[in-house]
């Protein structure tokens, strides 16, 4: 009996330090004034990020076949609005998990903002926009997504015992599994070509691949919602410290 209430009283110990160093981490961020709240744009900037990227595909699928020069300059932006789309999603995890680690934060944040440069400034170039090279360019994206592998088990060290940290970045794992499934349909071209011209209007990789973008952007919304909830907590917890 002795034991298990000291192993309890363990457990709930490291909990409590746990919560006391966030809480600490709060109050050196400055975060916990009026209202409770921590910055939202981080999640502004990943929603602008995937409405820029999804716009851009819009335009570039009704607008691309009405000439060459059109077919090249807007696949070409529809490539690089993708890669502005994994940036920007790179914002609101890093922001909210590093919220205390500021030199991290910046660190991992202009990283993958390079990376995202580099990358955009490769896809507009012409002969990078063929067919033929749509390995290179899932390659890329898939590359630019393993990027944030480091910083994530970085916030996990950094958050360890926040059940809230746990449920985040298993949503974003889930995340990176839909974007990689969807990368996999676009450049297997699965279904269509088994059967050649059955999938043409409904069913085809390339809708697939679009159906999967939408599905791990809700899924890396709801993460974020998930870190604002803990971090406005927090914050809430070192106001009344105040």
């Amino acid at each position: 009996m002795t034991m298990v209430m000291t192993s309890a009283n363990a457990s709930s110990l490291a909990t409590n330090n746990s919560s006391s160093t966030a809480i600490q981490s709060a109050l050196a961020s400055g975060i916990g004034g009026a209202g409770h709240a921590v910055a939202r744009w981080p999640r502004t900037v990943f929603v602008l990020g995937a409405m820029t990227c999804l716009s851009v595909s819009a335009a570039a699928h009704l607008l691309a076949s009405h000439s060459r020069r059109f077919n090249r300059l807007f696949w070409q932006l529809d490539y690089a609005g993708i890669a502005v789309m994994i940036v920007a999603s790179f914002f609101p995890p890093v922001y909210y998990t590093f919220l205390g680690s500021p030199v991290a934060q910046l660190a991992y944040l202009s990283a993958i903002t390079l990376l995202g440069v580099l990358v955009v400034a490769a896809l507009l170039v012409p002969a990078r926009s063929s067919p033929r090279l749509r390995h290179l360019r899932a390659g890329l994206f898939v590359s630019m997504g393993l990027s944030g592998v480091v910083p994530a088990l970085h916030a996990l060290w950094l958050n360890w015992g926040h059940p809230e940290c746990y449920l985040a970045l298993s949503l974003e794992l889930a995340m990176g599994l839909v974007y990689a499934t969807g990368a996999g349909f676009y450049v297997a071209r699965v279904p269509e070509r088994w059967r050649p011209g059955m999938f043409d209007c409904v069913g085809h990789s390339h809708q697939i691949f679009h159906v999967l973008v939408l599905v791990g952007a809700v899924t890396h919304y709801a993460a974020t919602a998930i870190l604002i909830g803990w971090r406005d907590a927090l914050a809430a917890a070192a106001s009344a410290l105040l």
